[in-house]
Formats: C-alpha cells, structure tokens, sequence
C-alpha cells in the first residue's frame, strides 16, 4: 500500500513539473501564448504542394517558443527568472530563458501579405490569403489559407543588349543560361542569372560591372499562364562598368603589417616576371619563384576574378600568412583601362609550438596518458615548405579485466616535409586550380614494449603527391610507401600464444611492406545549405610486386611456401581496396540522420599467404560496433571472449559495417544520439587458419554482430567530446539459432550490464 501511494505521489509530482515546464501559468493578464501557424492551401490546378507550402511557412511570423517533448523548458527558465533577477543563478536562467510569444505580437494581415509576395516570386502572380485565430483556454495559434493556381512556366528568354560587346559575351554562354522555357518562374532563378552573366563579364575585363546593370522585362499571358522574358542594360550605366581594364603594375609585399596604411614605395624593390616585390631578396621570407606560382594576375592581361580568386586562395592555402589582401588601384590616366594590383600578406610565425596532453580511456580497459610535442617550422628552406617534427608519447595500463595491472608504453618521434609544388622526375603542367598540390616526405619510427609480451619496432618512410580538384574533391597517392616492423624481447607467455595460433604467428613474422597507395575523398559536409550531403573515401593498396618482379627476373619463383627475403627479412605481397560511403541528411531543426556503409577485402598473393597484422582489417570499437570491446568482433563466428590473447585481437581479410545514427540537439551545446552499428570482419576461404568460418556470400548477413545505444557529446564547435553507452542486440559466436539476445537484456542485472554495456569515451563523432 505504501509502494502505491508513493507511486502516487512521484506522478503527481511529474504531472507539476511538466505542468510547470509548457510555460502557461505566467502569463500576462488577457494575454494568450502563441504556438505557431498552420498553413493550408485550396487550389483548382494541380500544384507542387510541398514547395508551396514550404514557400508560404518560411513567410510565417513570428516564431513560436521552442518546445521539447511537448514542453517549453526555454521559456520556464525565463519565467521562473521573474522580471528583476537578483541572484546569479536567476540572471542565468534570464539568460539562458526565452521571453514569452504572445497572441498579441501576431499580425496576421501583415503575415498574409508576405505570404503572398513570396508565392509571388515562385510564379503564383494571383494567389490571397485568409488567416484565422483559433484560441484556447490559455494558447492560441493562426491559420493561414492561401489560394493559389499553378505557376507561371517560361515561354521564352531574348536579348537586346545595347553594346556589342557585351551582347556578344553574353549570348556566346547562353547555352548555360538558368532560365529555361518550360520551367516555373522564379525569382532566385532571375537573381541567380543576373550573377551568373556578372560573372562571366568579370572574367573577361569589366571590373566595375554589376549584376544590378542587367534588367529582365516581363510579358505575361494570362490565357496560357507563361510568361516571356527580355534581357536589357538599365538605362544609365557608368562608363566604366562599360570598360575592359586589363592589369598594369603587380605589387607584392610579404611582410605587410595590419597597421600599415599604404604601400612604402621608398622600401627596397626587385622585379620578378614583370611583378615588383618589396624587400630585397636574401631577406624575403618566401622566394619570389615560389609565390609567382600562385599568382595569377599578370601584368597586360585583362583582367578576370576567376585568376582574382585563385591567387588568393593559393597564397592563403600555403600556410604561411594569417591574411591575403588584394587591392585594385585604378590607374590615374583617364581611359587608360588599367588596374593596379597591390598583394598585401600578412605572415603568421615562423615557428610554431604545440603541446597536447590527454587522457585516453579505451573500451578495452587500457587506460593511461597520451602526450604530443610539435614544432613546425612554416618556411624551412624559403620555399613555403612546412617541416614539422613531431614526438609523441603514450603510457596505458588495464586497471580491469583477465589483464589487470598489465601495461604498455610507446614512443613515436616523426618527421614530415611538405613541398608546395609536384617534386616529379617528370614536368606536370600547372593548372588554373583553386588549390595548390604538394608533396609529402615522412619519416617517423615507433617503438612500442607490451610489458610481459614484447618489444615492436616500427620505421616508416612515405613519399606522396596530394591535390584538391575542388572543394569536394581530393586526392593523395603516395608511390612510395615502405615499413619495417621488428618484434624482439619475446617473453615465454607470448611465445606461448603465438604457438597456440599460427594465424597470428604468420602475420606477426611479415612485417616488411614496401609499396604504394592511392586514395580519393569526395566531401559535402561543408556544404551547409545541402539537405543531403554525401561523403566517399576510397583506399587502395598494393605492396610487394616490385619486389616479386625483382624476384622473378633473377629465377626465383617466391609463394607462401617459398618465401623470398629483402635484407634478410620476408616481404609481404598483398592488395587492399576500402569503400567508405556516408550520407547526411539535414532536418530543419538541424537535428541530422547519419548513415555510414563500410566494405573492405584485401588478399595476400605471390609471397604471401596471410596479412600483416597491421593491414588486417578489425571490428569493434568507438568508431566501428560501439556495442563490443575494441578490434573484439570476429573474425567470422570466432569468439574472442573465450581466448587467452587479450590485447592481441584478431582481425580479417574482408570487412563489412554499417551504422545508422539520428544525432539530434538537447540543450545549447549538448547534443544526443540514438544509433545501431552492424557489422563483422572474415578470413578469406584460402587464408589458412581455421579461426571462425570463411567469408561465404550466402552466409554472411547471419554473422554480422549488431549493437545499438544512446549518446551525449558535448560539441563546441573546435571541440567534440563524444560519450556512447551501447549493447549487443546480435553476437555472432552464439550458436546460430541463438545470437539474437534481445530477449537477455535486463539493465537491472549488475551481471548483464557488466557483461554487455560498454561506454565509449571519444574525440570527435564516429563518423
């Protein structure tokens, strides 16, 4: 009886609290909350209601107080603040509160005619609009209706352009003209046009031009709803919106102050491919041959934005100024059609600092601190190049589990040499790109001791090429990739597992790769407006075949069960491919559906028989099957559970793995997240351990382990620290008609929870 009323009592008071949160209770006399409008539409013709409606909601206002789960906490925040907040606590909560909308803050006549100027600028020329109040106890909202017909469609576009040349540029690109017959009248379309010839007209010298100077004159049909456009200058248009200018002088000063008012033409000069640059030249800080690569705006060619806009991007994409300033001066000579150019950098140090301490937390009960030195010197030899010397060191420990108080170190010192240019035993011709190419040399060595297991020693040499096509699309291929690992200090236990698995053996012994890589990003996260964004990141590799052909010239045939060496130690011959896809999809209240499909195969060949561990791919994780320990899935059926390995998680030759997940905004910078991930890692039905079952395409689908949770990350834009609580619904090790273990789930069991739950603590979202 006394459990009842407390039951009671708890919901009586959840009743209050919520009650309390709608934001109704303190409202001024008379007055009502206003919780939004609601647009309906009535039309004979058939229209394109989504658009529509989406037209006429983006006219509604005001805005309502925001509502979460039917409550409104922004505005119980302001209310409970009072009128005059004393306390610093009430002075935050009137901060961080949002006052009340009221019924009386709505003026629907106003709305109804925005309404009705934006149908307007999507072709509906005729639409009106009713509104209504509909009221209750203490909330009242508005409802809008629009009548409206169907769009008018384009029935033409023509062109009287009164000066030549510009008539001329403008029909030689007509073809890509926006408007089209056929097509629904649009303003943006019209706007959009107008930007589109501005464009092609300063490309091509007329520096003053202004989309403003284009007019479009209207003749509508009412019979047949269409609607005939005629492209015109405005009437009176400055004579030097009608004039091509070409570029004259070209200055450059890399040492320019943000202080400086004007260019010190008293300051030492050298002239470089008709472009003046100040300082002398033992003393400039980048070479004059390494900035007129990047510089587009020469001396007697007309002048053209699209060159405007590579130049700075270019010279802002180096890496060594904090900001490009490029002014145009008008030559003094009346008529001339001249520009001068002034190039005004703004150099960031010389060298830079860094120090990062974190502690890492892992989902395999390693835990220790992780810290990072870096110097990076902007401009090592004069040429832009960016040298960075890195020392990173990490301590962990398992403070849990069949491994408790085991522990590892490492320590990885690197070097890395950028070069702002292709560095190829062969001429590449330089493009008109956004983006300037690189090349890349990397050196770093690691060497890491598993206490109780071994000593791994790793050197790494890289030289690679990469470039941007455009903002979306990036390349980086790297012909020479080569690594060297060594393990040593064995200890009797490790020996003893690696006995007990030669899989894991075999792969530990071929640790010498030596070979290329090509990878392509397609990107369109940074495309804000974009309701779907995609993303693509394509991997391949290929390792060994320039040693094999070496090989075979000199008479050797080398296969697994012959193995050729280079240096005394067996080289490794694989080929590797990943696919890693993604979509976005945004909703309006900027809440976002993330969905994430991994596919992976590599395959050993010629000299080899099995990866090298470092190359296998491993499930499980933070950023992989949030629901199980790290690198723990697979391969296959294999349970890793009810091995000795610990740290030594077994992987596979092909992965498959998908995640879906409804990220989604709590409260300022506190985000949520609900997701599923699914997915596991196989062995090649020729690879020669008997781990797990092979890949089978028709078996697949029932090994895939599946795992699902919630998260919370706290997002500050240049800061995401990600926290993600899941469990297992699927796994794969339990006999076949026993791996779905929904049924098992009980959060009030400490057994279950310390079985099955698992927090992954990250930087960053998952993908």
């Amino acid at each position: 009886m006394t459990r009842s009323i407390q039951n009671s009592f708890f919901l009586m008071l959840v009743c209050l609290i919520l009650a309390a949160c709608t934001g109704t209770r303190h409202l001024p006399k008379g007055e009502k909350l206003y919780t939004g409008a609601e647009i309906k539409l009535v039309s004979s013709d058939k229209i394109n209601k989504g658009l529509v409606k989406t037209t006429a909601e983006l006219a509604v206002r005001p805005v309502p107080n925001k509502v979460y789960l039917g409550n409104r906490p922004k505005l119980w925040l302001y209310n409970i603040a009072g009128e005059k907040p004393k306390t610093k606590l009430a002075k935050w909560f009137k901060k961080k509160g949002e006052p009340p909308v009221l019924l009386s803050s709505v003026k629907p006549g106003v709305t109804r005619a925005v309404i009705d100027s934006k149908l307007f600028n999507i072709g509906i020329f005729k639409s009106y609009t009713e509104s209504k109040i509909v009221e209750k106890k203490r909330t009242a909202k508005v409802i809008y209706t629009s009548h409206v017909h169907k769009p008018y469609v384009v029935k033409a576009l023509m062109y009287a352009i009164s000066d030549d040349s510009l008539s001329h540029l403008i029909l030689k690109v007509k073809d890509k003209s926006l408007i089209k017959p056929g097509q629904d009248y649009s303003l943006d379309d019209l706007k959009n046009e107008r930007i589109r010839i501005d464009a092609t007209l300063k490309n091509n010298g007329y520096f003053y031009f202004n989309p403003e100077y284009l007019l479009f004159k209207a003749d509508t049909s009412n019979v047949n709803h269409d609607v005939t456009f005629k492209l015109t200058l405005k009437d009176s248009i400055p004579a030097n919106a009608l004039t091509v200018f070409r570029i004259n002088n070209v200055y450059i000063n890399q040492n320019y102050s943000l202080n400086a008012r004007r260019i010190d033409t008293t300051k030492d000069t050298i002239m470089f491919k008709n472009m003046v640059f100040y300082g002398k030249e033992e003393r400039m800080t980048i070479r004059p041959k390494v900035l007129a690569k990047s510089i587009y705006l020469r001396k007697n060619e007309i002048f053209s934005r699209e060159n405007h806009i590579i130049t700075l991007n270019r010279l802002m994409s180096m890496g060594n100024f904090k900001l490009v300033q490029i002014n145009f001066v008008e030559n003094t000579t009346p008529g001339s059609g001249l520009l001068d150019v002034n190039i005004l950098m703004t150099p960031m140090p010389k060298h830079t600092f860094r120090a990062e301490v974190d502690m890492v937390s892992k989902s395999n009960n390693y835990t220790g601190p992780k810290m990072s030195l870096s110097v990076l010197n902007r401009n090592a030899f004069n040429g832009a190049e960016l040298l960075n010397l890195n020392l990173a060191g990490s301590f962990e420990a398992q403070l849990s589990g069949a491994e408790k108080n085991y522990y590892s170190y490492s320590y990885n010192p690197q070097i890395e040499l950028t070069f702002p240019r292709f560095i190829t035993p062969f001429k590449i011709r330089q493009t008109n790109s956004l983006y300037i190419p690189t090349t890349h040399i990397l050196l770093s060595y690691n060497y890491m001791k598993r206490v109780n297991y071994f000593d791994m020693n790793t050197l790494r040499f890289v030289y690679g090429y990469k470039w941007k096509e455009n903002i979306r699309k990036e390349h980086e291929l790297n012909p020479i990739d080569v690594s060297f690992t060594t393990v040593s200090n064995q200890s009797v236990a490790f020996k003893a597992l690696l006995k007990a698995n030669p899989f894991l053996k075999k792969s530990y012994e071929e640790q010498f790769i030596a070979g290329g890589s090509y990878s392509f990003t397609y990107n369109e996260q940074m495309m804000a407006a974009k309701k779907m964004q995609y993303y693509f990141h394509l991997i391949s590799e290929l390792a060994g075949t320039s040693f094999y052909i070496a090989k075979r010239i000199e008479g050797e045939e080398p296969t697994p069960g012959n193995q050729s060496r280079v240096f005394g130690s067996i080289f490794s011959q694989y080929s590797k491919l990943s696919i890693d896809g993604r979509a976005f999809l945004n909703f309006k209240n900027k809440n976002k559906l993330a969905m994430r499909v991994f596919a992976g195969v590599a395959k050993p060949f010629g000299n080899s028989a099995i990866l090298p561990y470092s190359k296998e791919f491993f499930s499980g994780g933070p950023n992989s099957l949030r629901a199980f320990q790290i690198n723990s899935v697979g391969p296959g059926t294999y349970n890793q559970k009810n091995d000795t390995l610990g740290i030594l998680q077994l992987g596979g030759d092909i992965k498959l793995e998908t995640n879906v997940e409804y990220r989604f905004n709590i409260y300022s910078f506190f985000k949520g997240a609900l997701f599923v991930d699914a997915g596991n890692v196989w062995l090649q039905k020729s690879n020669p351990s008997n781990l797990g079952s092979p890949f089978y395409f028709s078996k697949f689908m029932d090994q895939m382990a599946v795992g699902t949770g919630v998260g919370l990350r706290v997002d500050v834009s240049f800061f995401i620290l990600r926290f993600d609580l899941a469990f297992p619904l699927r796994k794969p090790w339990l006999d076949e008609n026993k791996r779905w273990v929904m049924n098992q789930i009980d959060f009030g069991s400490s057994a279950w929870r310390k079985d099955n739950l698992v927090l992954n603590v990250a930087i960053g979202y998952p993908f």
